[in-house]
């Protein structure tokens, strides 16, 4: 991303002309994520608008200008996730923390096979794997907001991730159950 760190920097301070200028510096590059990684060019143009607004609101969260570009891929993946599952429900109403994780480039038929997978989950595993792995609450957040103990949202999230990542091998997607070619490290969090 062009963004230097002293404008993402002067932007932290609130300078809005540093902020206007971030705005129109990253578009192009969000743009071209976006249009890589939503299913149809509305969600991402949906998703790089919802992006913008995020980086208007929140830059001065932002806690180091070197995980700029990261953090503003981060939102513009969630959104494009969020935008494909269906959940048009505006992102500038929830704050949601974006994490430090680079932005995965994964084939539109892999998405697809994946929302399928986890919508055909039972309810009680669907919900703590949403919660878990696209709204990234903590475990004690899930329970309390399930009124289920830490255990039970243990217990059904590695269930959950068990039953998407078995209808994904069977899919054919890691033959003789191989792991894909991006072996995550133990520092991710989203493992299936």
């Amino acid at each position: 991303m062009k963004a230097n760190a002293e404008l993402v920097d002067a932007a932290r301070t609130g300078s809005a002309e540093a902020i206007a200028q971030l705005l129109e510096v990253c578009q192009p590059d969000l743009k071209r994520f976006a249009r890589k990684t939503c299913s149809n060019a509305e969600d991402a143009e949906d998703a790089v608008q919802l992006a913008l607004w995020k980086l208007y609101r929140k830059i001065g969260a932002l806690r180091t200008a070197a995980t700029f570009a990261v953090w503003m891929f981060r939102i513009v993946e969630r959104e494009c996730f969020r935008l494909f599952r269906g959940g048009r429900r505006s992102a500038m109403d929830g704050d949601h923390d974006v994490g430090a994780l680079a932005a995965l480039a994964v084939p539109v038929d892999l998405r697809l096979d994946l929302s399928r997978a986890i919508g055909a989950l039972p309810a009680a595993y669907r919900e703590v794997l949403i919660l878990r792995d696209v709204d990234e609450l903590t475990a004690p957040e899930v329970a309390q907001q399930l009124g289920v103990s830490v255990e039970a949202v243990k217990s059904r999230l590695h269930r959950a991730r068990g039953m998407v990542r078995t209808t994904l091998m069977a899919s054919g997607y890691w033959a003789d159950g191989q792991l894909p070619s991006h072996t995550p490290s133990s520092g991710d969090q989203h493992v299936l």
